[in-house]
This record gives C-alpha cells, structure tokens and sequence, in this order.
C-alpha cells in the first residue's frame, strides 16, 4: 500500500490516511495508487447533448468534482477529462432506437450541430452553477471520428463481424465479458437490442450504417460503409487518446454499469490485446466508480416527462443551486438519494447555518490552520474523505470547526478554507441575500428596500410604537414577504 506522492500532504495534516476508493470491478475498497507518479488521470462519462440534463444526471458530476478536488488536496497533479456526446448514442441505452441528436434536430427544425451547441452550453452553465470545477478537457466526439475509425479498424478481424446494419463486437473473443454488471448468463446483458444474425446476445454495434435511402447530419465514410460510430467507441477512443491505457480511475452513473462500460472495457481489451479481469488495468483503468440514482418519486426524473427536474427548475422555484450541491454530499455517492422540496429545503438550511458562521471570519487574514484546537476535527476531516469520500461525515467535521470557540479567526478560516476547497461548496462567496427562497415570479422584488423597512420597523419596536411597527408588518405581508419573528437562523423575512 503506498502513501500519496511526496507534497501531497493536505496545508498542515499530517500522516494523511491512504486513499481508500471502490471499484466497482472488483467490489471492494482499494487503494489509490496512481499509473504515473505523481498524476491522477481520470476520465468521466459526460452528457448526450441532446436535451437539458436533470438534477440526477447532475449528482454524477458533483461526485466527479469531488472526486478530482480530493486528489488536488492530496497533492496529485490531476487530469481530469469529461467528454461531451454529440453522435453515436442511441434512444435506448441499449443500443436500439434512432440516435438521440438526429431525432431531437428532427424534431425541432434545427440543425443538430445546433442543438448539441445549445445543450453543451446549457450543461456547461449548469456546472458552473453547482460549483463543479472545469475539467483539464472537455472532449468532444465528432472530433474524434477518424481515431475512432482507426481504432475499430484494429480491432475488427479479430473481435468483428459485419451485419447488414454495421460492424458487431463479438463479446464472446474477450475474457470477462460484463464482469462489471456481473451479467455473466449466456443471455448477458437483458436490454442489448435484438438484431438479427448476431452471434451472441449481448454482441453490441461499434460502427451502424446509414440504412439505405436514408441521409444523416452525421455520417462519415468508414470501410464499413457510410455511417456514424456507436455510443461505447467513443469513451475507449478517447480515453486512451488522452489518458492512455491503463489511466487511473473511470467514473459514471450506475447506469453505465450495466451497458456502456462493459462495452467498452472489452473494446478496451481487444484493442490493448489484454487478457483476463483478474487485472484491473486490463479494463483500461484501474478504478472505474459509479455514483448511485438520484430517486424522484413523482416520476419527474425522466426527460419525457415533459417538465423533468432540471437545475434550472430549482432555481426558478428560488432556490440557490449550491443548495442541491449540498444535498448530495449529505448522502454518500453510492448510496441512493432521495429529492424532495423539503429536502432541498433543509439542505438549503445546513448551508445557511454555514454562511452565517463564515460572516464572523470574512475580515480575518487566513493563517496555518495546524492548531491543537483543530486537530481533531480535521484528523476526521481528513479520514472521512480517504474512505471513499464519505462527504456525509465530513461536513460534520467542517460544521464543527466552525462551532469552535475562543481561536484565532485566521486559524480558524484557513481550517475552513481547507475543507471548503474538498468539498467545493465555496461558501466565502456566499451572502445571506444569495440565499434567500425567491421565486422567479417575484424577482422584481427589491431585497435591499426590504431591509431598510425591516430596520425602519426594528426602530419603530426599540421605540415602543408597536401598533406603527405592526402596520410596516402588515404592509410586507401584503407584497408577499413573511417577517420571521423568532427565526433562529436570524433570516429576518421570506417570501410568500
């Protein structure tokens, strides 16, 4: 077991525990230790850009960030690559249906370079939104269309077949296949789509050809004929033309645990000639981790549902979007989550009760945060995160820095600063106003008169001229502000 690479150690910790992490190829916590020294390569399966992403596809990219934050903190020169799918993905995750951009441009008039222009914005806003750091690249698969035809090209003789439909990865010329999904039956994978003539169920299409008489916004040449890659090429393309196999850690939904990344680990191991799944690296990473659902029991996770849960959503509704970003690190990534409003609500509460706690260390110069007063808290800190970045206790490690008493505010906001970097909530730019529950219906609502009728009022009461102060009450009730007498958050006024 190694330790992290020499500085690694977090701003004054010290014996920083190993890094323990899951892998969900292997079922158990493993050590991180890294392919190159020194550097921690990661690769995280993006979005399909042909639609907004909901709150739950959002939840595997906090994690993500997470993830890479906490091997920064450890000292790893971290590469970090999340792709962007504009091609290749199918309506049905299991490789069936039309491709997700050409019906969406179908349906909409525009062309599908638009489209996929549009959505890569949108979920790009959308992570900066949640606080989630830019990746070292983002990688974009239609300018990868020619490796991806060189790389199935040395793979096909050997684990290939043509169909009228396409080039077909024959499952059965790898060892381990679905290891990762544990689908080891001789039906393999149950949703791969049924097409006729191929050699085992689970054999999946790497290149599809434009069907005859048809034409698609995307199409290339390819000795298979004209057409467009399938969804898993792209991830093992890029992967290793980035990262290079075997690179340290993968990361996706749970989702992909089933489909896509077994796909494409025997993509992987054809291409590197690789042998059984007993190694790892033969996968084409070490580590390949999955944050578990996000659960929504009103059925509005689904983007055909029409007005899914989406970012934007809860913000129209009032709410800050760091609010859901601590929603999920209140749950461990690979445990299921649960949304609701009320606990969004809470959480948003939790990281008020934060925001208030900073505004006494705003005006303090950062200082070494290695105090005995300290130790304790961030020895747990520093723990919680090494066993698979378990964020659930270590907010409570930060929530009590916070409470601790009678210490240098300096000491005490470099504490903070340090876990707030891992954790990625950034609270020192968070204002108690940025917090507020204000609909998009009453944006128009000015906070700052607001406060100044608050003060007039407080007056009023310090002067014992109550019925005054009841009638200002009275009057912000009626433009929809509730005063919260009693609050002991101290909010002083809400929204109707």
């Amino acid at each position: 077991m190694t330790r992290p690479p020499r500085g690694s150690k977090a701003r004054g910790m010290s014996d920083q525990p190993p890094l323990q992490l899951f892998n969900s190829l292997t079922r158990r916590l493993e050590p991180f230790e890294p392919v190159h020294e020194g550097e921690a390569r990661v690769y995280t399966c993006g979005p399909t850009v042909y639609n907004y992403p909901h709150i739950g596809n959002m939840r595997a990219y906090v994690f993500a960030d997470v993830l890479g934050r906490t091997l920064s903190w450890r000292g790893y020169a971290l590469r970090h690559v999340i792709n962007i799918t504009d091609v290749g993905h199918l309506t049905d995750d299991a490789d069936a249906g039309e491709d997700k951009l050409e019906k969406a441009a179908a349906g909409s008039g525009k062309s599908i370079w638009d489209i996929a222009a549009h959505y890569t914005e949108a979920f790009k806003a959308d992570i900066a939104a949640l606080k989630i750091r830019e990746p070292a690249q983002w990688s974009v698969a239609t300018d990868y269309i020619e490796p991806m035809i060189e790389f199935a090209k040395s793979i096909a003789d050997e684990h290939c077949y043509e169909l009228e439909g396409g080039l077909y990865f024959d499952v059965s010329t790898v060892k381990d296949y679905g290891r990762l999904a544990r689908a080891v039956t001789e039906e393999g994978e149950g949703r791969i789509e049924a097409v006729e003539g191929k050699r085992n169920a689970a054999d999946f299409a790497i290149w599809r050809k434009t069907p005859p008489g048809e034409t698609r916004q995307m199409e290339w040449d390819s000795p298979w004929g004209k057409g467009a890659p399938g969804w898993h090429l792209e991830c093992s393309v890029m992967g290793e033309k980035l990262l290079g196999f075997p690179f340290d850690i993968h990361t996706g939904g749970i989702d992909h645990r089933e489909i896509h990344h077994p796909n494409e680990i025997a993509q992987n191991q054809a291409f590197c000639g690789c042998g059984s799944l007993d190694e790892a690296t033969h996968s084409g990473a070490k580590i390949w981790m999955h944050n578990n659902f996000l659960v929504e029991r009103s059925g509005k996770m689904s983007k055909s549902s029409g007005e899914f849960l989406r970012l934007q959503l809860l913000i129209d509704r009032g709410y800050h979007p760091v609010a859901y970003r601590m929603m999920c690190l209140q749950a461990h990534y690979r445990s299921e989550l649960e949304f609701s409003w009320e606990g969004l609500g809470a959480a948003l509460t939790r990281l008020k009760r934060m925001v208030m706690a900073v505004d006494r260390l705003r005006e303090e110069t950062a200082g070494d945060p290695a105090h005995p007063k300290l130790a304790e808290a961030r020895t747990r800190f520093a723990a919680a995160m090494a066993d698979d970045l378990n964020t659930a206790v270590a907010l409570v490690a930060l929530e009590d820095v916070l409470a601790i008493k009678k210490i240098d505010g300096g000491v005490k906001r470099a504490a903070v600063e340090e876990m707030d970097r891992v954790l990625g909530l950034d609270i020192f730019s968070l204002e108690r106003a940025d917090l507020r529950i204000q609909p998009k219906e009453k944006m128009h609502i000015n906070a700052e008169a607001i406060d100044s009728r608050l003060a007039a009022r407080r007056q009023l009461r310090s002067l014992g001229q109550y019925e005054e102060a009841d009638e200002v009450r009275e009057e912000l009730y009626r433009d929809g502000i509730v005063i919260m007498d009693g609050d002991p958050l101290g909010w002083e006024w809400k929204l109707q």
